[in-house]
């Protein structure tokens, strides 16, 4: 996927089907971020979609592995791993992060523990995870994740939890949902007539989410994705 799809200009809520769910994600990871500095890993890095927002990092290094549930043609990997041993040595980077990549992990405890290893004393880690989302990238799409879950999970690997943050409320997932419907099911089987009636569709839904979050009461029981920032605990 290309990286401006992932930091969506206001514009981008006229025609773009991931609109809601991308911008309530950079607006979450971009404070966080923005505070890491020197050597940060990009674990499962793809295309690194949020690179440019790491702005006080020294050394930026992407892995990935090989065989997933989508090609690397866009991708920027550095190094690739086997899937079990990240091929660095312990204490290697003062951050590390992980955007969409741990419900396509199944052994999520042995790569945390990994993380974990690499990661310097009181190193930040930030992962983002979907709870809201279809299956996707299949058939390598194995986890969702509730706050608790995850934070049992982290908790148990050796991580102290700073935040854990949800985006998008219970009424913007629902609109999120509903777009993403459409454009898979409708807009991209119709051809050329679904790339027309995209525009005026996708302005109307992402329109009525962003009035809709102000004027209806605020419930986050149901959520697009999680936003969990850490720090290796010893």
């Amino acid at each position: 996927m290309k990286t401006w799809r992932f930091l969506p200009h206001p514009v981008a809520a006229l025609y773009q089907n991931s609109f809601l769910i991308r911008r309530a994600l950079y607006t979450a990871i971009d404070p966080i971020v923005a505070d890491f500095k020197g050597s940060v890993l990009d674990f499962g890095c793809g295309s690194k979609p949020y690179r440019t927002l790491f702005r006080r990092c020294d050394e930026y290094i992407g892995v990935d592995i090989a065989v997933s549930g989508h090609d690397h043609a866009d991708s920027h990997v550095d190094i690739y791993y086997d899937g079990r041993t990240l091929p660095f040595d312990e204490g290697r980077f003062d951050g590390a992060v992980a955007f969409e990549v741990f419900e396509h992990v199944f052994n999520i405890d042995e790569m945390l523990a990994e993380l974990r290893r690499v990661l310097r004393h009181n190193g930040d880690l930030l992962i983002t995870l979907p709870f809201a989302w279809p299956e996707h990238e299949v058939p390598y799409d194995f986890a969702r994740y509730t706050g608790f879950g995850i934070r049992a999970v982290m908790e148990r690997n050796g991580y102290a939890i700073v935040s854990i943050t949800k985006t998008n409320g219970t009424v913007e997932a629902i609109h999120q949902l509903w777009l993403q419907y459409v454009s898979v099911r409708i807009f991209d089987r119709l051809g050329i007539v679904g790339k027309l009636i995209r525009v005026p569709i996708a302005a109307c839904i992402n329109g009525s989410a962003m009035i809709l979050r102000h004027v209806l009461p605020k419930d986050d029981t149901f959520y697009s994705n999680l936003v969990v920032h850490a720090k290796r605990h010893d």
